[in-house]
């Protein structure tokens, strides 16, 4: 009973945590807006809301996480590019209601501080962050021996945006004859890798070394692949344009989440093969022997973000999407739903 017990030998190493923080502050400076009142270190992150320039403001929150992809990242033992996935999934759904994205945290769960592991992840979230136009303002990493092994992680983020009271984006305004715009996805993003992973590895017995047919990276490079952030698009587009409805194609694929801004008296027309879809969908659907719809209900399908917009500004709309770099494609139309019929129709 005389032998002295300590954090470090329970599995909780403070002098490394401590290392760790020393080494992210430059990166997390790097997302910094004006706003930002103090940096990372204190009990809470302070943001002055510049109410110059906005009226009526609404704060809109949103937090999510990558899922097992994660796995992959642990697979590969390449952890630089989750964090970007972590606050794409909570700034793409801020921005779909019309708000700007201010500012982040995150939350990264481990089972054992290790360090340079740890600032590849802070690498993919302040890269994220950048490319959102938010600050990264606070986090937590939690080092929790007993409840993740060694080597596993996890993440979560959250994120604050805010919008004009009167410019919420919530699809109210959608009529039947508006059009559906596709925005390419850049992959299977972050949602769905829990069947990915049954019919690639424990199936089909794949590694993340191999290569498949009509694909020019190894597997666990493709599926790596970083969530798109559709931000800087979205705000571009809904100053300029009248942009009814925007859906972030995420869990639940199209079925699930098209009905959630479509009128319930509306049906959503979906023409496949108005767009490319990329080969790893297609070769997951042939290796899993998977029925087109349940591909629909689970993945993007190549379509990372929708508009619906009216037929009058679309062609305007495109334009304005290719001059600004994205691959954007009239996908569908909004059409009356006939008693009985799905609120999403694939044709």
């Amino acid at each position: 009973m005389d032998e002295k017990a300590s954090y470090k030998d329970a599995g909780v190493d403070i002098d490394q945590a401590n290392l760790f923080i020393k080494r992210i502050l430059p990166l997390i400076k790097l997302t910094s807006r004006k706003e930002v009142m103090n940096s990372i270190g204190g009990f809470g992150g302070l943001f002055h809301l510049d109410l110059k320039k906005i009226k009526d403001p609404v704060l809109v929150a949103s937090t999510d996480g990558v899922g097992t992809k994660i796995k992959i990242a642990q697979m590969m033992n390449k952890h630089d590019t989750v964090g970007i996935d972590l606050v794409a999934m909570s700034v793409n759904d801020i921005v779909v209601q019309g708000a700007e994205p201010l500012f982040f945290l995150d939350y990264i769960a481990i089972g054992h501080m290790d360090v340079e592991r740890n600032v590849q992840l802070i690498e993919g979230v302040v890269a994220g962050c950048q490319e959102a136009g938010c600050s990264l303002i606070g986090g937590e990493t939690a080092e929790m021996p007993g409840i993740y092994a060694k080597d596993e992680y996890d993440l979560a983020g959250f994120c604050i945006g805010v919008v004009e009271n009167g410019k919420i984006i919530d699809g109210s305004d959608i009529h039947v004859g508006d059009l559906v715009i596709g925005i390419a996805s850049n992959g299977i993003h972050s949602n769905g890798y829990s069947l990915v992973r049954n019919v690639l590895f424990e199936k089909a017995g794949l590694n993340v070394l191999d290569h498949l047919e009509g694909i020019e990276n190894s597997l666990g490079e493709e599926l790596l692949r970083p969530t798109r952030i559709y931000v800087k698009p979205i705000l571009n587009l809904i100053k300029n344009f009248n942009v009814k409805g925007i859906v972030h194609i995420t869990g639940g694929g199209f079925f699930d989440n098209i009905p959630r801004i479509v009128p319930r008296q509306c049906c959503t027309a979906i023409k496949k093969a108005s767009w490319p879809v990329p080969p790893i969908f297609n070769r997951i659907q042939e290796i899993g022997n998977i029925e087109e719809d349940e591909m629909f209900r689970v993945f993007n399908m190549g379509i990372g973000m929708m508009l619906v917009v009216s037929e009058k500004e679309a062609g305007d709309i495109m334009e304005r999407l290719n001059m600004l770099g994205e691959k954007a494609y009239i996908i569908g139309s909004i059409e009356k739903a006939a008693p009985e019929q799905s609120s999403v129709s694939l044709i």
